[in-house]
């Protein structure tokens, strides 16, 4: 009898886990922001210490690791035979289950800390959506868990100097591309959205400025409202996610962008930029141009370009490309505290996890810090391999894509 009850006892906590787990079904996470409610994962690791798995992909690229109903996708280009792909990795073992050429076709000029598969995938539990250029074409890409391909569709054209990184980002029935770009005389920059099981074209908005940026849209909710908000064309701004009409625009703070906005404490927080960095905290509630008045604090020459930020417990945590990490307090702007963790550059966005910060490098290296207004590293974990795409988070689990192989860190039970 005693037996019984344990046995019970012990399914029950299996099926409690496994209900309350999240999966990491595309870029930044469930919430599109970094942070993690799922517990267990490891604070250290090495390439000999705490790793489940590692497997080795055929093409390079910068894609993040996506994690959904046991399946991680990802995506890589094999650079000798022009071909970019979607990988399927079966998250138990590591094992390829299936990888799909979806472009081959001539590789596009790029900027060398770009890659030709840049796009981080993002996945439903049905259907698994990727985006590539086909020179000069930007092309979307559905395919269920199987790899069959449900269909495709071409936009429009995409032109920049510096290559292709548009994440599709899934929001109800439809899947949202930001489409900003260096749009040649008589053609658009856009956003567009399709509908997630037709690819039938929902609604499209124009984006005037016509400047490259390679920066997701986020949805948020504030006050019972749903925004899609991005930064990217000389502006941050904010559209109704089922239609696309605009809900208000801030101009500037500076001309382009990589990195992705949190919400956070109904504070919207966004680091940028190129010519200059700013950190800037917006109130997300007006209507119309409120670049005077929406605006809660910012902070110029601080901050970085390419990593995007992440926010927990009313603190700003973030890293430059340069390696130097801040805090920040949410609602006043004050900084708590601005450390250097390494001079080797830095890609990866950061992620909150059970009361720690995670910043990985681009050689490899993972800081754990505690996510304190009190400066402390917890851990440099290294992987003895360049990486250049953001980790994924789930159930105790950690997934890396290095410059040659897809990791799994896990502590060892």
């Amino acid at each position: 009898m005693r037996t019984r009850l344990f046995a019970i006892c012990l399914g029950m906590a299996v099926v409690t886990g496994l209900a309350t787990a999240e999966d990491w079904p595309g870029w930044r996470g469930p919430r599109s922001d970094g942070t993690v409610k799922d517990t267990g994962f490891a604070l250290n690791w090495s390439p000999d210490k705490n790793v489940r798995w590692k497997t080795e992909l055929s093409g390079s690229g910068h894609s993040s690791p996506v994690v959904s109903k046991g399946r991680v996708f990802v995506a890589g280009c094999i650079e000798a035979e022009k071909k970019r792909v979607l990988y399927c990795v079966d998250r138990a073992s590591g094992k390829i289950l299936w990888e799909k050429a979806a472009v081959v076709s001539e590789l596009e000029k790029k900027h060398n800390e770009n890659s030709w598969a840049s796009s981080t995938p993002a996945a439903d539990g049905e259907r698994v959506y990727i985006t590539f250029l086909d020179k000069p074409q930007m092309r979307v890409y559905c395919y269920d868990y199987s790899g069959n391909l449900l269909w495709e569709k071409n936009p429009g054209e995409f032109h920049s100097q510096h290559g292709f990184c548009s994440p599709p980002m899934l929001y109800n029935d439809l899947v949202i591309v930001n489409g900003d770009q260096d749009a040649p005389k008589g053609q658009s920059a856009f956003i567009v959205a399709f509908d997630k099981k037709t690819g039938e074209e929902k609604w499209r908005a124009d984006r005037p400025t016509k400047l490259r940026s390679y920066c997701p849209p986020v949805v948020i909710e504030v006050a019972g409202k749903k925004q899609l908000v991005l930064t990217g064309s000389k502006c941050v701004a904010s559209y109704d996610p089922d239609t696309g009409k605009q809900n208000w625009i801030i101009n500037g703070p500076t001309e382009q962008f990589v990195s992705s906005m949190v919400l956070h404490d109904g504070v919207l927080l966004m680091t940028a930029g190129f010519p200059e960095h700013w950190v800037m905290a917006i109130d997300p509630t007006g209507s119309g141009n409120v670049t005077k008045s929406h605006v809660l604090w910012s902070k110029q020459k601080e901050g970085g370009y390419v990593p995007s930020p992440v926010a927990h417990d009313g603190k700003l945590f973030l890293v430059d490309d340069r390696g130097v990490a801040s805090c920040w307090d949410v609602k006043t702007g004050k900084q708590y505290w601005k450390e250097r963790l390494s001079g080797k550059g830095h890609h990866a966005s950061a992620i909150a996890a059970e009361g720690r910060i995670y910043f990985t490098s681009d050689e490899g290296i993972t800081f754990v810090l505690k996510a304190s207004s009190e400066f402390e590293v917890l851990a440099k974990n290294p992987l003895d391999e360049r990486v250049f795409s953001s980790p994924a988070f789930c159930d105790g689990e950690i997934f890396i894509r290095g410059a040659k192989h897809l990791w799994c860190i896990a502590e060892k039970k």
